[in-house]
Parts: C-alpha cells; sequence; structure tokens
C-alpha cells in the first residue's frame, strides 16, 4: 500500500515530513480527548452507582419503617372498631363533654378580652 510521501525513494523504518506526522499527532490528540472523556464518564457512572446503592438502602429502611407503620395504624383501627361496637351512649357523652370543654374554654377566652 502505497501512502503519500512514502514512495520508493523514502527511508526505511521512518516517517517521512509529510501529512502523515500531522495525522499522526492529531490522532493522539484525539486519542487523549477521548481517554479523557471516559474517564470522566467511568467517575461519573461509579458516583451513580454508589449513589443508587445509597438511595436502596435508604428505600429499605422506609420500607421497614412503612410495615412498622401499617402495624401501629391495623392495630388502631382494631380498637376503633370495637370502641364502635360497644353502646353508642359512650360516644355520644364524650362527645357531649368535649362540646361543653370547647364552649367553656371559648367563654373564657371572649370574656378575658
Amino acid at each position: 500500500m502505497r501512502r503519500a510521501g512514502l514512495g520508493e525513494g523514502a527511508p526505511q523504518g521512518g516517517y517521512v515530513a509529510s501529512g502523515y506526522s500531522v495525522y499522526e499527532e492529531e490522532n493522539e490528540h484525539l486519542q487523549e480527548g477521548l481517554r479523557a472523556k471516559v474517564n470522566a464518564l467511568k467517575h461519573l457512572s461509579i458516583d451513580i452507582g454508589n449513589e443508587v446503592k445509597s438511595q436502596n438502602k435508604m428505600l429499605g429502611e422506609m420500607d421497614t419503617d412503612f410495615d412498622s407503620t401499617g402495624g401501629l395504624l391495623g392495630a388502631t383501627m382494631g380498637r376503633l372498631k370495637l370502641l364502635s361496637r360497644g353502646s353508642q351512649t359512650k360516644i355520644y357523652c364524650y362527645m357531649l363533654l368535649f362540646a361543653l370543654f370547647v364552649f367553656v374554654v371559648l367563654y373564657w377566652v371572649i370574656k378575658l378580652r
């Protein structure tokens, strides 16, 4: 294969001061740029991997917390069902006492102004 500047009279084993060495230098320059970009992508992917691991750990902890909260809410709902099955007069009495308490507190607040 014959290249520009590498004819029959060219020295063996060396490059002639031609366009080929310019292309070689440009190739090396582009290689360095590509190497830097690959290195940056490598560090970015490692950082993304670390972030994903920490997010997965946090999600696991949140899942555990939500499970325990679900159990607590289930127990509370069971107690509310038991309360609602009980006599309705107790509930009405508690509501009446609460309303009376609110009215007394509002009366005192208005009176003290």
